[in-house]
């Protein structure tokens, strides 16, 4: 079953999924369950990228960074159709190296993604918190919004990040600057089908600057996995060239 959408009258599809959760973090499925949705739609490959070990509620546990390794070069035997890669959603955080994960960890994985979330330490987390309820003194949001965006950037530079997940999303940031340091790294930027993030708007920013994007599920249940119309009416809304999305193509 080729998972395909037709859009204005034309048909795409996703080759690979990079962003999926399981029950390692707060997702529903096991990494298997991921799997077989995605060879089942007719993706190339898949990630498995639960969240980083850094959130306080639903952060993977460090020492299960070893068990879904092993899981995911099993798997990899036993579905020689679809690529399985075994990543993480890091959390971006304001002190060095600005993500939740250290040197050892970051060999584990085939790569990382990253994006700023609630729930951890030394994230500006409170500050953005309150500002998403609108009671900031004057003044104080731009600062707040130069603290995420700085901090961001930093993760960019300070790491190798192979997506920005869901740019925009929770707090106020800098989105121009954002995709000068993806630029800068050859970081793809998220278009979440989870998230309204990147909107249209942003979208249109980000495309001012040689960037590459894609589009991502986000699942948290294994149905999901593969999942990228709305994604996609998006980009296309935005007027962004589907080319300039890594993982869609007109069929």
């Amino acid at each position: 079953m080729i998972n395909t959408a037709e859009i204005n009258g034309k048909t795409y599809r996703m080759t690979f999924d990079y962003h999926t959760h399981t029950t390692f973090s707060h997702g529903k499925g096991s990494i298997e369950d991921n799997v077989k949705v995605a060879a089942e739609k007719g993706l190339k490959a898949v990630a498995i990228s639960d969240h980083g070990p850094g959130h306080i509620l639903y952060g993977v546990k460090r020492g299960d960074f070893t068990i879904m390794r092993a899981e995911v070069d099993r798997l990899n035997k036993l579905y020689p159709d679809i690529d399985i890669y075994l990543s993480v959603e890091a959390n971006v955080l304001k002190k060095a190296p600005y993500i939740d994960l250290n040197e050892r960890e970051k060999k584990m994985f085939d790569f990382v993604i990253a994006g700023y979330h609630y729930g951890v330490l030394n994230g500006n987390c409170l500050k953005n918190g309150i500002a998403k309820g609108g009671v900031m003194p004057a003044g104080s949001g731009r600062r707040l919004m130069a603290a995420n965006t700085d901090m961001t950037v930093k993760c960019l530079y300070e790491n190798d990040i192979r997506i920005l997940t869901h740019p925009g999303d929770k707090a106020k940031f800098d989105i121009a600057e954002l995709a000068r340091a993806c630029e800068a790294n050859d970081t793809w930027m998220e278009i979440s089908t989870w998230h309204s993030h990147l909107t249209e708007d942003e979208i249109r920013i980000c495309a001012d600057f040689d960037v590459k994007f894609i589009v991502s599920s986000d699942a948290h249940t294994p149905e999901r996995v593969g999942s990228f119309e709305n994604g996609v009416r998006r980009a296309l809304a935005a007027g962004l060239d589907i080319e300039r999305i890594v993982n869609i193509e007109e069929v």
